[in-house]
């Protein structure tokens, strides 16, 4: 089974995956191949690039399942009262991809902060409400 958080850092950031939340849209390696390969083990190597591209490249995780952590800076918590827009975006054949600043409540009372999440339409997900990929191999159109 997958471990819920995986860290990867150069000293200076950290990228953050969550396995759980990863949609497999193949963002990160397409992007910045020389961090993200899916091949290799680690599959994220720091030293591939320079710190600002793979935070601009983590930037672009859809789901959020990849993020970064800052040598030395403080969390920042997420208000989900803020007024920044959420925006929904229903992908062709595809998760809904949410993003903003919301709460997310599980059926099991659990509940998350979120900035971005990539949510199943399919039905196919192993990893119900998130989207784990599956509409790629169950054909799914919508």
């Amino acid at each position: 089974m997958a471990k819920e958080t995986l860290k990867y850092t150069n000293g200076e950031i950290t990228v953050v995956w969550k396995p759980k939340l990863c949609m497999h849209s193949t963002n990160c390696w397409k992007g910045l191949g020389e961090v993200f390969n899916p091949k290799a083990r680690p599959w994220v190597n720091m030293e591939g690039s320079n710190s600002e591209m793979i935070i601009e490249q983590v930037s672009k995780c859809p789901s959020g399942a990849l993020s970064i952590e800052i040598a030395g800076a403080e969390a920042t918590p997420l208000d989900p009262t803020q007024t920044e827009t959420t925006a929904i975006h229903v992908t062709p054949n595809g998760p809904l991809l949410i993003s903003g600043s919301f709460l997310i409540k599980l059926p099991d009372g659990q509940e998350e902060k979120r900035e971005k999440v990539a949510l199943c339409r399919c039905g196919g997900s192993g990893n119900k409400p998130f989207c784990d990929g599956s509409h790629k191999r169950n054909g799914f159109q919508g």
